[in-house]
């Protein structure tokens, strides 16, 4: 798929020992020439873990970006009304958001912005990462 000119929506939740490697992947999609518009759940927004401080990876994806994280459900909901996205990415995708969207669960900016892009019958990306989720 050419992704030359794709409006990709980028969520991360909070599979935090995964970012080091997602990170990157947002840098690779700018550079075939999608613009990514980042989106973050409300842990991965604001959580401090043993894999980084919130702050410096909020910094480096706007940096990447040049555009503001989409963190709460208000700024996630017009994805869809606004048509802002041609793919929505969720990686890394948690056990917990992956758990919410299969039962429709929208709580979280994350799970609002996949549910709002669906709105448009597009696609939808998801990377799982989770210790247990994917065991049975």
């Amino acid at each position: 798929m050419d992704l030359k000119d794709k409006k990709i929506g980028f969520v991360l939740t909070g599979s935090f020992c995964t970012f080091s490697k997602t990170i990157p992947k947002i840098k690779e999609l700018i550079k075939k020439g999608s613009e990514v518009i980042p989106i973050m759940s409300y842990n991965s927004y604001n959580s401090d873990t043993k894999f980084g401080k919130a702050k410096d990876f909020i910094d480096k994806i706007q940096e990447i970006t040049g555009k503001e994280i989409i963190h709460t459900i208000q700024d996630a909901e017009p994805i869809g009304p606004k048509r802002l996205t041609d793919i929505m990415v969720v990686a890394p995708c948690s056990g917990n958001t992956m758990s919410k969207l299969a039962y429709d669960i929208i709580d979280t900016p994350a799970t609002m912005a996949v549910k709002s892009h669906l709105r448009n019958n597009l696609p939808v990306v998801i990377a799982p990462s989770t210790n247990n989720g994917l065991s049975r």
